[in-house]
């Protein structure tokens, strides 16, 4: 059955992510609050809508993730690190790497899932010292990045963008280089592309995925801004309620999501 829930407006909880049907989809609903993404991103979901759309939320079978030390660094790339025709930040331009992000056309898709409140919602997680952007720039313009959001050892890659060749790869190259000093354990890039897989990417069940991060987000978070010193490591307390209720809604049937019930 190709089912959906439905989730509560007045708690955090999530359906196990495990839950989701074929397509990965989880449920509908809810709300973009801090609260509720953190307990999402810890159970292994994220959501993804377009404009006009419910705000779902998903849990992709398989996963694609990769190891902090085990990114695939080819030889054009190491030339072009090498070459000094890029620099890197971080967390200096968080909001404008996410619309770059927004602005990037992508191979099937019409519009972008990155809309003003997404924008609004991961701000709020930035300036929680939760979600990190990196920042790549040529002759001081910003011409490629990347965002995601950081629980305990785990970081959740959202989106890249690049605007001259190889920018977004030499973004990647810092994040993973930063997260292999600071001993992160595994990097989810979601959604399988050419893109990611050939810097290393792979996929792996999301049974697999969902009973490494259980341990990871217990881990101590890396909380505040990556690039001034002042972030330290921190216990980020991740409830969800156990005994939540949920409408169930069968999508083969024609069972309207924006119903007024």
């Amino acid at each position: 059955m190709n089912r959906i829930f439905q989730l509560n407006d007045d708690d955090y909880s999530f359906p196990p992510a495990n839950m989701a049907n074929k397509d990965g989809l989880l449920a509908f609903g809810g709300d973009l609050s801090p609260n509720r993404l953190i307990v999402a991103y810890a159970n292994g979901i994220f959501p993804w809508f377009n404009e006009n759309e419910p705000l779902f939320w998903w849990s992709l079978d398989p996963r694609l993730v990769i190891r902090p030390g085990e990114m695939r660094v080819s030889k054009s790339l190491r030339h072009t690190l090498r070459s000094g025709h890029f620099d890197c930040k971080i967390d200096t331009q968080f909001e404008a790497v996410m619309r770059q992000c927004a602005q990037t056309p992508r191979e099937g898709q019409d519009g972008t899932w990155i809309t003003d409140e997404m924008v609004e919602a991961y701000v709020q997680l930035h300036q929680m010292g939760l979600a990190h952007s990196f920042e790549v720039y040529h002759e001081e313009e910003l011409v490629g990045g990347l965002y995601g959001v950081a629980l305990g050892k785990l970081f959740c890659g959202e989106s890249m963008f690049h605007l001259m060749s190889d920018a977004s790869k030499v973004a990647f190259y810092h994040l993973h280089e930063f997260l292999v000093a600071h001993d992160f354990k595994l990097i989810d890039c979601q959604q399988e592309t050419k893109h990611l897989v050939s810097l290393g990417a792979y996929t792996i069940e999301r049974e697999s995925y969902l009973e490494e991060i259980r341990n990871l987000v217990t881990e101590p978070t890396l909380k505040g801004n990556w690039s001034d010193g002042t972030a330290k490591e921190m216990i980020i307390k991740i409830t969800q309620a156990e005994k939540a209720r949920f409408r169930v809604y069968n999508l083969d049937a024609d069972l309207a999501l924006n119903s007024d019930e």
